[in-house]
């Protein structure tokens, strides 16, 4: 599961847009629905903070 690390996340959505099951939504901080992921590791390439990870 890909985890955030919400004292990075700033909340600027470029996770949610690269997400191909739309399995992220910004409230304030980044939050995938683990449920919905696939693990393609997309949202932590695109990230610019480097607040997501395996």
């Amino acid at each position: 599961m890909t985890k955030v690390d919400p004292s990075l996340c700033v909340a600027c959505g470029d996770c949610a847009e690269v997400c191909p099951k739309d399995a992220i939504t910004i409230d304030g901080i980044c939050v995938i629905d683990a449920d919905a992921c696939v693990h393609c590791g997309l949202c932590i390439d695109e990230c610019p903070s480097g607040a997501l990870s395996e």
